[in-house]
């Protein structure tokens, strides 16, 4: 069952924050231009940053296709701070992960996808009985990009003055890391993303 950890985690937050923390993960997600400022900031760092991975996703559905990045980076907490204070000020979601989490919590699992895909995915975990907690959510508030994929119904023309009305700010990513009590489970909730549309990342596959 889904349960919310925040009061928890905020507990625990008093014996071990990410300020004590040398380095730590962090996901961000967002928008194409965002994310490739975030690589350039990340290169540039001289090191204190590592960039573990890089996704391009395209969601169809209808007659649009919902294109968005996000980036995994393992670095210094000072200069990851300094990134995703960057990403929610040009409307990008993130999510700190400190190595206290992943040491005290159960099978740490990182997803992202649409708020809609991603809430639809939470809520057939839950009809599903699995016992998973929400450690932190985070949402954009910037646009996502968009193109129309109506083959030959539309002329060029039309199409050209249209798409740039596709870039809007109303389709929100959210980004929630989840800790899944029972490891049984987790090849589970990886088959179940592929139906929701949504990316998950496995601490256990993370290297180090």
């Amino acid at each position: 069952m889904i349960k919310d950890r925040i009061d928890t985690l905020r507990q625990a937050a008093k014996v071990s924050t990410e300020e004590n923390s040398d380095k730590m993960w962090c996901v961000i997600a967002g928008n194409q231009e965002l994310i490739n400022e975030i690589v350039y900031k990340s290169i540039s760092s001289h090191d204190r940053v590592q960039i573990l991975f890089r996704e391009h996703i395209i969601i169809k559905e209808s007659f649009t296709n919902y294109k968005f990045d996000f980036i995994m980076l393992w670095g210094e907490t000072n200069k990851l701070r300094e990134l995703t204070y960057y990403s929610k000020e040009h409307g990008g979601s993130y999510v700190k992960i400190a190595p206290y989490y992943v040491k005290h919590e159960s099978n740490i699992m990182l997803i992202v996808g649409s708020d809609k895909d991603v809430k639809k995915f939470v809520g057939n975990v839950e009809n599903l009985k699995f016992d998973v907690s929400i450690l932190f959510d985070d949402h954009t508030t910037g646009f996502i990009a968009t193109d129309m994929h109506m083959g030959n119904k539309l002329s060029k023309m039309f199409k050209t003055f249209l798409e740039p009305l596709f870039n809007m700010n109303d389709i929100v990513l959210t980004t929630i890391l989840i800790s899944v009590k029972d490891e049984s489970n987790i090849d589970k909730i990886k088959e179940l993303s592929k139906n929701h549309k949504v990316f998950v990342i496995d601490f256990q596959d993370i290297n180090k």
